[in-house]
């Protein structure tokens, strides 16, 4: 919901932007305005507010798991996403950050993590 109420605000300063440039008699130059309000826009959001509207206010983000790879959990470390894979055929548990933007993303791999087959039982000893 916040999303699209973002989306209606930065939607709405670029019709002012457009109205505004026509009652002054220079649409081209309100429509320069436009275009940086919506590129702005755009950044911000891409680089700051997505994954911040999803964690605060309940907002959807879309990830996919990679075929061949299992899901096993997903946590936030501040307002960045850690997504944790399993990949069968390395026998590697694989740790994804999404950061905002993208820019940042860290990765960390687990050798022989094999987390679907559980804990090693332990023999009892007599």
């Amino acid at each position: 919901m916040v999303t699209y109420l973002y989306w209606a605000a930065v939607i709405a300063l670029v019709i002012l932007s457009l109205f505004a440039g026509s009652r002054m008699g220079s649409l081209k130059i309100g429509a320069i305005v436009a275009a940086v309000f919506f590129f702005a826009g755009w950044l911000a959001y891409y680089f700051h507010y997505e994954q911040v509207f999803v964690k605060r206010f309940g907002g959807v983000m879309r990830i996919s798991v990679p075929d061949g790879y299992r899901h096993i959990g997903a946590t936030w470390k501040e307002d960045n996403l850690w997504i944790e894979n399993y990949d069968p055929k390395t026998n590697q548990c694989i740790f994804t950050e999404y950061s905002k933007g993208n820019i940042l993303e860290g990765r960390v791999i687990i050798k022989d993590c094999n987390p679907l087959l559980g804990s090693p039982s332990t023999s009892s000893q007599p």
